[in-house]
């Protein structure tokens, strides 16, 4: 399953950065996020609950970023095991361009899935992505607001 996107994020792209960097707030902004810690440079532990259909599950698994260019982009590949209900990995590929105040983050993402989340059908789980990706950019655009903005000065 292919898919990508471009937001616009009220905030510089420096903030919008740090943002992406920031495993508190991040779990703040994706969808069923029960815990994401850092566990080196790079790395992070993550404890997702889905429900995509009838099918409920809670997702642990491990995240890396590679290609970073500082400020500008990154690929975040990650892979996840929800027990019986099965797999998810993928990667998404993030990248920063400035837009006036805001910035364009633009994302590529490839992703499979096995198990019995496989048999929910692709349609319903292209359109459970779009939501969540969505959700996910709507809450940071929230969190970046009510944030002040420390690159100024």
């Amino acid at each position: 399953m292919d898919f990508d996107g471009e937001h616009r994020i009220d905030a510089p792209r420096l903030r919008v950065w740090q943002a992406l960097n920031d495993p508190v707030l991040l779990a703040a902004c994706i969808p069923g996020c029960e815990k994401l810690d850092a566990t080196g440079p790079g790395a992070y532990t993550a404890t997702v609950a889905l429900k995509v259909g009838a099918l409920a599950a809670r997702f642990t698994g491990l995240l890396t970023l590679t290609d970073v260019v500082e400020a500008q982009s990154y690929t975040l590949k990650g892979q996840g095991q929800g027990g019986v209900a099965g797999f998810v990995g993928g990667s998404a590929h993030v990248a920063l361009v400035d837009d006036g105040e805001a910035t364009l983050l633009r994302w590529k993402a490839a992703g499979e899935i096995g198990g019995r989340l496989a048999s929910v059908g692709g349609r319903l789980l292209h359109g459970f992505a779009v939501k969540t990706a969505n959700e996910f950019f709507s809450r940071l655009n929230t969190q970046l607001g009510s944030q002040p903005d420390c690159s100024s000065g």
